[in-house]
């Protein structure tokens, strides 16, 4: 099985805003009362080495938060990793997603979403999609919370076996780009624990059902963060995410997974 990605070091870390963290409004850090009309974070990794060509890695996570009136909120989160072995592309991808809905003070409120990502590994070459869910507020505390919603949106997909960086060429003969367009029923989940004083775990999971003779095949996302704070200016970090898919449009793995130790600086 590939693995995209396995073990990695966050070198560096920007925040906006000394109090501020990556998912900053759906983590239980003590500091989602801070009333500011924008929040962001940067993560930024940049690495060279010389081997027998020169590998170059660039990665990025951001998020940033703008706080409207009526406790209304939009989120724009990025996420790109790129990785060079000379003019030899090992690895492209990442994602944009644009979010707007309820600041955790309603119990049921829409959720807009609007999202476009990439995978040159798996072979996405695009997938753009676009939707609605209904969140639901189950538990809202200073220590915990739980949401889950329901919804449905439709994405728009093409597949490409001769990208550079597709990871299964050796496996294959002739494979055709493959165009596809979906409806799907969306059911996600997210909770936030408090475990301690400088102890934070979080965590988000979707299962994503396809509205065709596929339905019995959805997508299943987990991703998870579990942060244990040192001082006020540094944090570790244990990241965990997985993907599972059984209805994929290229003959590859259906199971992927990252994790990720890393560490965050605050200044």
């Amino acid at each position: 099985m590939l693995i995209p990605k396995t073990i990695s070091i966050v070198l560096f870390f920007i925040p906006l805003f000394i109090w501020t963290q990556i998912l900053n409004i759906d983590r239980e850090n003590g500091q989602d009362s801070i009333k500011k009309n924008f929040k962001g974070s940067f993560i930024f990794n940049f690495s060279g080495d010389k081997q027998r060509r020169n590998v170059i890695e660039f990665t990025n996570t951001s998020e940033m938060d703008l706080f409207v009136k009526k406790n209304r909120v939009f989120i724009f989160v990025g996420q790109t990793d790129l990785i060079m072995n000379g003019s030899s592309l090992l690895e492209n991808n990442g994602f944009f997603q644009l979010r707007f809905r309820d600041n955790d003070t309603r119990k049921i409120h829409p959720d807009l979403f609007t999202q476009y990502q990439w995978n040159g590994i798996q072979g996405m070459e695009y997938r753009g999609l676009g939707g609605m869910n209904l969140r639901m507020r189950w538990l809202e505390k200073k220590r915990s919370d739980l949401y889950t919603s329901i919804g449905v949106f439709y994405e728009n997909e093409k597949w490409n076996p001769n990208l550079k960086s597709f990871g299964y060429k050796a496996n294959m003969t002739s494979l055709d780009v493959v165009y596809r367009e979906l409806v799907r029923l969306n059911l996600s989940a997210k909770f936030a624990l408090k475990l301690g004083k400088k102890i934070d775990f979080s965590g988000i999971t979707f299962i994503q059902f396809p509205f065709n003779e596929h339905f019995t095949d959805p997508r299943w996302f987990f991703d998870s963060n579990l942060n244990f704070e040192v001082n006020k200016n540094l944090s570790f970090i244990v990241h965990y995410d997985h993907n599972l898919d059984n209805y994929r449009p290229l003959p590859i793995d259906n199971y992927y997974y990252n994790l990720t130790l890393g560490f965050q600086l605050k200044i």
